[in-house]
Formats: structure tokens, C-alpha cells, sequence
């Protein structure tokens, strides 16, 4: 059994430590730091954390003695004492791929601008760890941002407080006692849809997300409206499983071409599964867009650099991070008495030449 796995206990290291130990210097205390100074531990703490009227050469004296006492404060007796954290929950159901990583470089830029850390955990759409998620964050943190198909009211009522913000990001909450952010799926994937039309595709398949899953929904919807406007019948035969991963993009994609007649268009519902479709399309020679154009949704970076470049529906990753840190950092300042926002993220288009534009 190796080491990491086994718990194990010697006394004579054990020893060696404590002696090592009490020979450490203790911390300098704001009471020590106040001596120094020759002020009060209340004109300490008010110079410390930027709060009272102190005049201008007291406060350099503070500011003097703790650096020459290396005084650290104490974050949680600060937090405490302040009754803030500093600190912002993100709640994610993966953290790998390009979406969550730009979600969650916005995200991170955004709070360290305004002096907050960021706190995140992933929840991996499974309810068990969400509930643990949640509890774990509680306390910890000064608001929350939530982004998983699988949270509802219920859930966060059952282990949030009702003072903490909260800002749910996508998720298929109907409820006005939260702030929202949803993208426009089905508007998104609507227009895209109409775009492939107006380049001559009438045999559009897509490649479908995650079952149950929210976005996934209403991206299949957007794509079923567009094609029944033009008269066109949805075939379930055109409409491949998927679950929002590269692998799943490659798969749907020879279950495609064995239609009679196949699709001249594929949609993917995310561009995981549209890079996915593309790797397969090349192994299998097919041209792109020469004999079949592929889109995908989100737009993530590497979009633009693929060969040939993937034509995206447009969401704002990055930007979506950013705006769910303001909105919760919003409703912290105003102690979330503040009247609650159901916004919707319009989309929009980025047109390359994996769907015949720009070549």
C-alpha cells in the first residue's frame, strides 16, 4: 500500500515536530500593533480596514508599526467581525472544456477587480453534489452564482439562506425571487437554422445535447420552429443523439451519414460536439462545407482557428461570466433587498467557412 494510503503514526517524529513548533514565532496581534503605534486597537482595526475617520499621520503610523511588527490580520475573525467573507461562490456543472473556462476566466477577472475571491465547485449535474455544493458554500461566501439544469427553488430554499444573493446562471428556474441570466437558446439556435435555409440545405440534421438537459431543449426547439416555418417536417432520423461532448459529435456524426439521402447541414448543439462532427467528417472524406456544412453554439475561441473555421452561434462566453459576477456583486451591496432581474442574453451570429461564408 503506498503512503498517501494509509494512515500511520511515529512518536519519535511527532516529537522532533512539537519541538520544532515551539520554537516558532507567535503572531503579532492587532493589540501589539496598537501599542506599537501608541493608539487604540479601535483606530488599528479602522486604519486596517479602511473604515472611520482617522487623521492622515496616525494613520501611516498604524500602517508603519504593522509592517514592522509583518502583522497579518486574521481573515476569518475579519470576516466575521465585518460579517463578510470577500469571497463569491460559482457553482458549475463541469469545469473542463472552453465554455466553463471562459465562464470562469470572466467570472474570476471580474470579482478580483472588485476585490473578491472567487470560490468554485462543480457540481457534475449530479443532485447528490449539488446538495453538497451548496452546504459547503454556505457561510463561506458573501453571494452565489448557480449554474446546472438540475437546480430548482426547492432546492436552493432547502439549503441556502434566504438572505444570500444568488444569481442563476441558465438554469430553468421559473422563479422572480432570483436574479436570472439565460441565454436565448431557442432564438439562437432559430437563426441559425434559417441561415443554412437561405444557403439552399433543406436536409438539416442536428446533433442533439444532453437529455433533460435545459439548453439542450430549447436549442432543439429553436431548430424544430425554424424548419416547420419553412414547411419543412422534423425526421427523428436527422436528429442524432448527443451529450454535449467532442466524443458523442464524432459518433452522431456516422450515424448520420448512414441516412439515405444523408443531410447537406448539421447543427450541433454546442461546439464541442461541432468539432467532434468535423474530425469525423474529415476521417470519412467528406468535404466541408463542399458536401456538408456543419454549425455549432457558443462561439468558444478556438472556433475562429479550426480548418475550416466553425461557424457558431454567438453567446459572449467570457462576457457571461462577467455579468453574472456584477449582478451578484449588485445584489450584495444592496443586501439583496433589491428588486430582482430576469434578463435574457441575446445571441447572434458568427459566420465562417465551415457553412460556405468567407472562403
Amino acid at each position: 500500500m503506498r503512503l498517501h494510503e494509509k494512515s500511520f503514526f511515529c512518536p519519535s517524529i511527532c516529537k522532533r515536530l512539537h519541538k520544532v513548533t515551539k520554537k516558532l514565532p507567535m503572531s503579532t496581534t492587532i493589540k501589539e500593533v496598537a501599542q506599537h503605534a501608541g493608539v487604540s486597537i479601535a483606530t488599528v482595526s479602522r486604519v486596517l480596514n479602511n473604515v472611520g475617520p482617522v487623521d492622515e499621520r496616525t494613520r501611516e503610523r498604524v500602517r508603519e508599526s504593522a509592517r514592522q511588527l509583518r502583522y497579518v490580520p486574521n481573515a476569518m475573525g475579519r470576516s466575521l467581525s465585518r460579517r463578510k467573507t470577500e469571497a463569491i461562490g460559482l457553482l458549475l456543472p463541469d469545469l473542463f472544456g472552453e465554455f466553463f473556462s471562459e465562464v470562469l476566466r470572466g467570472s474570476d477577472q471580474t470579482a478580483q477587480h472588485s476585490n473578491y475571491h472567487l470560490v468554485v465547485s462543480s457540481s457534475h449535474n449530479n443532485k447528490k453534489e449539488i446538495h453538497a455544493a451548496l452546504t459547503m458554500m454556505r457561510g463561506r461566501v458573501d453571494g452565489l452564482v448557480v449554474m446546472s439544469p438540475h437546480i430548482d427553488a426547492e432546492i436552493l430554499k432547502e439549503n441556502l439562506p434566504p438572505s444570500l444573493p444568488v444569481v442563476l446562471l441558465n438554469c430553468p428556474v421559473e422563479s422572480r425571487e432570483f436574479d436570472s441570466l439565460t441565454i436565448d437558446n431557442v432564438n439562437g439556435a432559430h437563426v441559425m437554422i434559417e441561415h443554412l435555409l437561405s444557403h439552399g440545405h433543406t436536409r438539416i440534421a442536428i446533433i442533439k445535447g444532453t437529455e433533460c438537459n435545459f439548453d439542450a431543449a430549447e436549442r432543439l426547439r429553436g431548430y424544430t420552429v425554424a424548419l416547420q416555418e419553412h414547411g419543412i417536417a422534423p425526421e427523428t432520423c436527422l436528429q442524432a443523439e448527443g451529450d454535449f461532448s467532442e466524443s458523442t459529435g464524432y459518433d452522431a456524426v456516422h450515424r448520420l451519414l448512414a441516412q439515405s439521402p444523408r443531410p447537406t447541414a448539421i447543427f450541433a448543439c454546442n461546439d464541442s460536439m461541432a468539432i467532434g462532427a468535423l474530425s469525423a467528417l474529415r476521417d470519412a472524406g467528406i468535404r466541408v462545407p463542399g458536401e456538408i456544412a456543419l454549425a455549432g453554439f457558443d462561439d468558444v475561441p478556438i472556433a475562429a482557428y479550426l480548418t475550416p473555421s466553425l461557424t457558431s452561434v454567438t453567446v459572449g462566453i467570457h462576457n457571461l461570466g462577467v455579468r453574472a459576477i456584477d449582478t451578484v456583486l449588485h445584489a450584495v451591496r444592496h443586501h439583496n433587498a433589491h428588486h430582482k432581474q430576469q434578463i435574457i442574453l441575446p445571441t447572434s451570429l458568427s459566420l465562417r467557412e465551415s457553412c460556405g461564408c468567407h472562403q
